[in-house]
């Protein structure tokens, strides 16, 4: 066991969040912790890592695990560091051996100490054991699959976003490799790309994961055990979110039955005592029965207790045939180009999916759409459209002074305060909940108060920015059902592909400036790429295997071409040559370095501290010409291409 509860009992002031739980965290498993909005899911984290103590009970940790914890209480740090010196921190030991290694090395160059060239030793023999020479590369791969740019690894941390700052606060918490991974919905902060990147990570984690998360698909594909937090309880499952729905469901029917089939025997035992207890006769036999059914432990009844959210989206006209039309859309922001000369067409009936990485402007568009960001192009409104926009950031569009009740009176929608106190009320917000101020609402709160402004407005054109976000799972399915009885159009960015899947009919993606349409479903649109990937691996791969044309036979062509020049044929085999040269050469320096490596690890070595300077100063210059070699490697083969397709175009 890496860490657990035992009989803990946590009250949070007057609520109790969990009554007499056990639960015990095992190596190797991956949890999803699971529950509905405001039971106590963040709050049992806390609990798990010493933040609030239990009321009773025990939090059991082993001596040696050690715990990373993401969280939104990170946000509030901040430095001028890069990101990647941040996420560096991961390797607090071996950056500091660096940092003694550098100084070392200063030293050593102006005068000769023996015992400072011994300790250089040992420091270099200690980052070696610890891996330290690969550190930038791993910080780089992981910041990376997380969705940062080669050109954004050395900018300041503070000059990012939330999300952002939130990526590499996981990046740096992954590189920590801790035994157990406690992760408060990481998936909010994630575009598609690196939701995928980091199930695959995990997937191959050597520690234990426990994820809070709203993501029906990420708790599919990553969890092998569902804890579920209801009523007070823990209930455990072994399987992921998909058997934990199958099982739940047989046990609630079987808990039902044995509910029931108990009803009806405390009916005929009670029946009998109401019978026969003034009997002389039968008296002591009835007095008898009551004593053994006052000690029948009652079954509970199995009736869902959970938050029932009534959404209902409205429509007040019917729009023409298109709703929105793009023309020639341009927007830049500096030297970055989201898009240019785009062109689209939204029609009535339209469930319109905006996907792909965060920074492709998926959210610019659904601005410009929306007419709250500026743009080069034109955008035309159709005959008849009454528009609501459901904002990303819930603090961008909700006022935090305002009450709740006060936000819906500013809505425009004109209803009076009865209404609004009915439709907030389908929203779990009852009787004094409406004169609650915005500011002190949770996160899932504040979704709702957003999502009760959308249906206020009886807009027959909904646009929708992560509508997911803040919702339990419960909620999102409730909002599935809504809008696939909703009569109007719709268009969405949202990176829960449970949600894009149940909701979309078509697929938006923005590539090379311009507008891509999928007409289809998410799933459908999956298969599809699947297929055009596989597509052209096997072109390339044909194409690999065709021998090259001999220079005496050209290769023919349907069309007649131009002749090839004779300076791009001879530059083409001076690259080919070229090419050849770093492989052959690459080949040889890796065949050195295993050498060297194996060199360094011989006792040999290490016994002699002249022999083990000269060994470790020709490995990092193999491995830093190595590095340069497979760079200039990549340029060479980069630049063949260039010809390659020049070659056939002319």
């Amino acid at each position: 066991m890496l860490i657990g509860l035992q009989n803990v009992t946590f009250e949070f002031g007057a609520r109790v969040i969990v009554k007499n739980a056990t639960w015990h965290l095992n190596a190797g498993e991956r949890i999803g912790l699971i529950g509905y909005n405001g039971t106590g899911k963040s709050t049992l984290l806390k609990v798990l890592v010493g933040q609030y103590s239990p009321s009773s009970g025990s939090v059991e940790k082993s001596r040696d695990t050690t715990i990373g914890y993401l969280h939104q209480d990170l946000l509030s740090f901040d430095t001028n560091n890069s990101i990647t010196d941040v996420a560096m921190e991961a390797f607090e030991k071996v950056v500091a051996l660096q940092k003694e290694q550098h100084e070392l090395e200063k030293i050593l160059e102006t005068k000769e100490d023996e015992q400072l060239l011994t300790r250089y030793m040992d420091v270099l023999h200690e980052i070696e054991l610890l891996d330290g020479f690969d550190i930038r590369y791993k910080v780089e791969e992981v910041l990376h699959g997380l969705g940062f740019s080669d050109e954004q690894l050395d900018k300041p941390y503070k000059q990012f976003s939330g999300g952002w700052r939130m990526r590499v606060l996981l990046a740096k918490m992954i590189l920590q490799s801790p035994d157990v991974l406690l992760l408060d919905e990481p998936t909010n902060h994630l575009d598609l790309p690196s939701i995928e990147w980091l199930e695959k990570y995990l997937l191959n984690y050597k520690g234990s994961v426990v994820i809070v998360s709203h993501d029906k698909f990420f708790l599919d594909r990553m969890v092998n055990k569902i804890v579920e937090l209801y009523q007070q309880e823990l209930h455990i499952y072994a399987g992921n979110y998909s058997f934990y729905e199958q099982e739940k469901a047989v046990r609630i029917e079987m808990q039902k039955r044995a509910y029931e089939n108990q009803q009806d025997y405390i009916r005929q035992q009670e029946r009998f005592i109401e019978r026969f207890k003034a009997k002389a006769s039968k008296a002591a036999q009835a007095q008898s029965v009551q004593k053994l059914l006052d000690k029948v432990e009652r079954i509970e009844d199995t009736d869902l207790d959970r938050p029932e959210m009534r959404i209902n989206f409205t429509v007040g006209k019917v729009p023409g045939k298109i709703l929105c039309t793009l023309k020639h859309v341009s927007k830049s922001f500096g030297d970055l180009t989201l898009l240019k000369n785009a062109n689209a067409e939204i029609n009535r009936g339209d469930k319109i999916a905006l996907i792909g990485a965060n920074g492709k402007g998926k959210s610019t568009l659904l601005r410009i759409i929306a007419g709250t960001e500026p743009f080069e192009g034109e955008r035309v409104w159709g005959h008849n459209v009454q528009e609501s926009f459901y904002a990303q950031h819930q603090l961008e569009s909700l006022h935090l002074n305002s009450t709740i009740l006060d936000e819906m009176n500013g809505s425009g929608a004109g209803k009076t305060e009865l209404e609004y106190r009915t439709l907030l009320g389908s929203f779990l917000f009852h009787g004094d909940d409406v004169e609650k101020k915005i500011k002190i609402l949770s996160g899932g709160e504040k979704a709702r108060v957003a999502l009760a402004k959308t249906i206020v407005s009886k807009a027959n054109f909904l646009m929708l920015d992560e509508p997911t976000n803040h919702l339990d799972i419960h909620s999102v399915e409730l909002l599935v059902e809504a809008l696939n009885r909703y009569e109007g159009t719709i268009i969405l960015v949202s990176h829960d592909r449970y949600f894009i899947s149940k909701t979309a009919n078509k697929i938006w993606e923005i590539a090379d400036g311009h507008i891509k349409e999928f007409k289809g479903t998410y799933p459908e649109w999956v298969e599809w790429n699947e297929r055009m990937a596989a597509k052209d691996g096997t072109q390339k791969k044909e194409e690999k295997q065709k021998p090259a044309p001999s220079p005496s036979q050209p290769k023919q062509s349907a069309e007649p071409k131009q002749a090839v020049s004779k300076e791009t044929k001879k530059e083409l085999q001076k690259q080919q040559k070229l090419f050849q040269q770093y492989e052959e050469r690459i080949a040889q320096l890796k065949e050195e370095k295993k050498k060297l490596e194996a060199a360094l690890s011989a006792s040999e070595t290490y016994s002699d501290k002249n022999k083990y300077t000269e060994t470790e100063t020709a490995y990092k210059k193999a491995e830093s010409e190595l590095s340069k070699l497979n760079r200039e490697y990549e340029q060479v083969f980069d630049k063949i291409v260039e010809l390659e397709n020049n070659a056939q175009n002319t």
